[in-house]
C-alpha cells in the first residue's frame, strides 16, 4: 500500500482527529523514516534498512527559524494553530537537541500564539533518558504510545527496534505523575499469518490494568485511517471503540476520546 512521507520540518497546517488545528514539527529528516519502532500500520512506511540511509537531522538553528517563519506567517493571516505537535517521520525524541528545540519552541509561542499548546507524540520508548523525561514535563499534552498490555503484541504490532521491555516502559510512565495522555491503536487483521486483534477481551483486560497503574490524565483510542505498510489490516468500528471506550471510562474513571 502506498504510504508517504513528511518532507518538510515545519508542516501544515492540518486538521487533526485528536488535536484540532496543529502545526507539525518534524525533527526527523525529511527524505527517510527513523524511529524506535517499526509499526506494521504506520503511515510512514517501513524503516529503512540498517546502513543503507544516513539520518540526517535538521538543525536547532533551522527549526527555529522555520517556525518563526511559519507562525509570523499565520499570525499575519489570522489561522494561529491550536496546538503545535512534534510529530513526523519517526520518534521525534530521537534528535539529540530535542530539549532545546523544545525550549525554543516554547519561547516562540509565548512570542506569537500563547494561546497555543505544545504536543509530543511519542511511542515511549525513549522514557529512560532524563533528558527526555524532564523535556516532556514541560509540554502540554505528552501523547505517549501503548497499544497493548501485553508484551507479544507490542512486538508484533509495534515491531520494537532493539530490546523492549514493556514492564520498564510502564514505570518509565508512572514517571509523569498523570500528566501524560496515553495513545492506543486498535486494528484487526492478519500480519506474516498471524492473526491480529487487540480489542479481545485478555487484550482489553491487560490493557485496563495498565491504565489503572499509570493514571493517564486521559486516553486517546483511534484505528486506522490511511494506508499503512502491511496489508491485510482492518480498522475497528467506531461503535467498537465506543464500546471500549465506555469499559476504560466505567473500569478506571479516565476521560477517552474516541477517533474512527
Amino acid at each position: 500500500m502506498p504510504t508517504f512521507l513528511f518532507d518538510q520540518t515545519i508542516f501544515g497546517p492540518v486538521i487533526s482527529r485528536r488535536l484540532g488545528v496543529s502545526l507539525g514539527i518534524n525533527l526527523l529528516p525529511n527524505d527517510s523514516k527513523l524511529c524506535s519502532f517499526d509499526c506494521i500500520y504506520c503511515e510512514c512506511g517501513w524503516n529503512p534498512e540498517k546502513g543503507t540511509v544516513k539520518a540526517i537531522f535538521p538543525s536547532r538553528a533551522k527549526v527555529a527559524r522555520l517556525l518563526r517563519e511559519k507562525l509570523e506567517e499565520m499570525k499575519s493571516n489570522g489561522t494561529l494553530p491550536d496546538v503545535i505537535t512534534f510529530a513526523g517521520n519517526g520518534e521525534p525524541t530521537l534528535h539529540p537537541s530535542f530539549d532545546t528545540i523544545l525550549d525554543d519552541t516554547i519561547q516562540l509561542r509565548k512570542e506569537i500564539c500563547p494561546n497555543a499548546r505544545i504536543a509530543v507524540l511519542s511511542n515511549s520508548t525513549t522514557l529512560h533518558k532524563s533528558r527526555v523525561v524532564e523535556a516532556l514535563k514541560r509540554v502540554d499534552d505528552n501523547i505517549l504510545k501503548l497499544d497493548s498490555g501485553i508484551s507479544e503484541t507490542i512486538k508484533i504490532l509495534d515491531q520494537p527496534v532493539g530490546r523492549f521491555n514493556l514492564p520498564a516502559v510502564v514505570e518509565n510512565l508512572k514517571q509523569f505523575d498523570g500528566e501524560l495522555i496515553i495513545q492506543t491503536m486498535f486494528l484487526r487483521g492478519t500480519f506474516k499469518g498471524m492473526p491480529i486483534d487487540n480489542t479481545t477481551e485478555p487484550e482489553l483486560l491487560a490493557w485496563i490494568e495498565l491504565l489503572l497503574k499509570i493514571r493517564p490524565k486521559s486516553v486517546m483510542i483511534y484505528t486506522v485511517a490511511r494506508d499503512t505498510p502491511a496489508k491485510d489490516l482492518h480498522k475497528v468500528s467506531v461503535a467498537d471503540l465506543e464500546k471500549i471506550a465506555g469499559r476504560v471510562r466505567n473500569k478506571t474513571g479516565l476521560e477517552v476520546q474516541v477517533s474512527g
